[in-house]
């Protein structure tokens, strides 16, 4: 288990449930509706010029400072269908989440059909990409005025009237999700006008900006807006405990219906970053979708780095005032 530096209290809130999003790929129909309400509740500035990429039918490209939602776009031939599903059945058999007697490992499904359907000749992946809100946030750990914050609802904010624009935290995030805002006029969001039909001023220039998973919307009991807005429930919202729970069970559907492709992203309370709030059903390798396939919050040697450190310091200390005791001597 990796030495964590983020304090536990950080991570844990009496009385408050840890809330978070799943966001399941494979009903994502690609609509971009989520991305468009994220923007339209926070007031982003726009960060395109509504053109497609070259390489893909997306114009946003990447999450960003101005982008907090972003939905991939990934075009597979039947090559890389029929691998995406032969590396998910090697991950059942390590003991992926499935249906079946308890204590099993899924692939006992009593009258269930598992036989994979038949390969397609093309599809599109279709994904929704956030902030992570990890449970140990490397952009926190190295903030260095405190301007990142955890909140009651175990998600990460960036406090905008405390942001110095370091970019540390930009450093600090192995999902290469937070971003300095480049341009515009400063202004806080009480300041901010709404003119319909126009678009916002710039605002936050040079602070960090990321997702705050609609903490002002959420702490009224209302939905994230963009969860809000996903016409397919592609993304849900809850408690994190429930999300990794919903998971779970739509990879037992998917792999009974002979779909081993499927596999959940973020779900594992072991890996580098212990676990995150965003849990994501995808039908490939992480890869595939831009995301680390082993994320490591950075921060994670530190305790054992400083220890070894001063370890050091201490016997190069001993080495010189044991030179200079016996050069005393001659």
């Amino acid at each position: 288990m990796n030495h964590l530096t983020e304090s536990p209290q950080h991570t844990r809130h009496s009385g408050y449930p840890r809330k978070g999003f799943f966001t399941d790929t494979s009903i994502c129909i690609g609509c971009k509706a989520c991305e468009v309400a994220c923007k339209e509740w926070n007031r982003n500035p726009a960060d395109s010029q509504y053109e497609l990429l070259e390489s893909s039918y997306d114009n946003t490209g990447e999450l960003g400072a101005d982008t907090w939602r972003h939905v991939a776009f990934v075009e597979q031939n039947r090559e890389h269908i029929e691998a995406a599903r032969e590396s998910g059945r090697a991950l059942v058999s390590l003991g992926m989440p499935g249906i079946g007697p308890p204590g099993g490992n899924g692939q006992n499904l009593q009258g269930v059909d598992t036989t994979p359907p038949d390969t397609p000749d093309f599809r599109w992946l279709m994904s929704s990409d956030v902030c992570k809100h990890c449970t140990n946030a490397g952009c926190l750990d190295v903030c260095p005025t405190g301007a990142l914050f955890r909140t009651e609802h175990g998600t990460v904010v960036v406090q905008d009237d405390i942001c110095n624009g370091c970019g540390t935290c930009v450093a600090g995030c192995p999902f290469g999700v937070i971003e300095r805002r480049s341009d515009g006029v400063v202004g806080t969001k009480s300041e901010r006008d709404f003119t319909p039909g126009e678009q916002a001023g710039t605002h936050n220039v040079g602070v960090a900006q990321k997702c705050t998973l609609c903490y002002d919307r959420i702490i009224d009991g209302q939905t994230p807006a963009c969860a809000q807005a996903c016409p397919t429930t592609s993304i849900k919202y809850g408690t994190r405990e429930d999300m990794v729970d919903t998971a779970r069970t739509r990879v037992a559907e998917l792999h009974a219906q002979g779909l081993t492709e499927a596999r959940l992203y973020g779900a594992n309370s072991q890996d580098g970053v212990g676990g995150t709030g965003s849990v994501f059903l995808l039908l490939d390798e992480p890869e595939v979708y831009g995301l680390p396939p082993d994320p490591r919050v950075p921060t994670a040697d530190l305790p054992q780095m400083f220890k070894r450190a001063g370890l050091a310091a201490a016997g190069m200390l001993a080495g010189a005032a044991a030179a200079f005791v016996l050069g005393g001597r001659r």
